[in-house]
């Protein structure tokens, strides 16, 4: 199985997906990390690539942002960075991409641990739960 956690610092999940400028994708096989990789992102608010930010999600009525066409596709691309992985962690994300990126076959997991470590063990043991109702906007 692997797993994208968004991070600024490799160390740490990210409270914010859009903001976490890399991935930090681990491959877990039978219940040790067998590879590990730090990818750059190349789309989202805070990203690294060369890109401007465009106000094109909507933050209208109670669906919360990240909703609309142009959302749609900014989601899409940056659901396309880690399309070979099964589970992508961050501690919050706007519902409109949470249900993007559940639709892209991703299963996302709203976090309130900080450590990528604790993260993965939490994955490991099946204690890591799932506050996404609580953590999207």
């Amino acid at each position: 199985m692997k797993v994208a956690i968004v991070t600024v610092d490799g160390k740490t999940v990210s409270q914010h997906f859009g903001r976490s400028p890399y991935f930090r994708v681990l491959t877990i096989e039978n219940g040790s990390v067998v590879r590990d990789e730090m990818r750059e992102r190349g789309t989202g608010h805070f990203a690294n690539g060369n890109q401007t930010h465009t106000e094109s999600h909507s933050h209208r009525g109670q669906m919360g942002h990240g909703y609309g066409a142009d959302a749609d596709a900014k989601h899409a691309s940056m659901a396309a960075e880690i399309s070979d992985c099964d589970i992508l962690v961050a501690g919050g994300m706007g519902r409109g991409a949470y249900e993007s990126f559940s639709r892209a076959g991703l299963n996302v997991i709203l976090t309130d641990r900080a450590s990528i470590d604790d993260v993965l063990t939490g994955i490991i043991d099946g204690s890591l739960k799932n506050y996404a109702q609580s953590r999207t906007d």
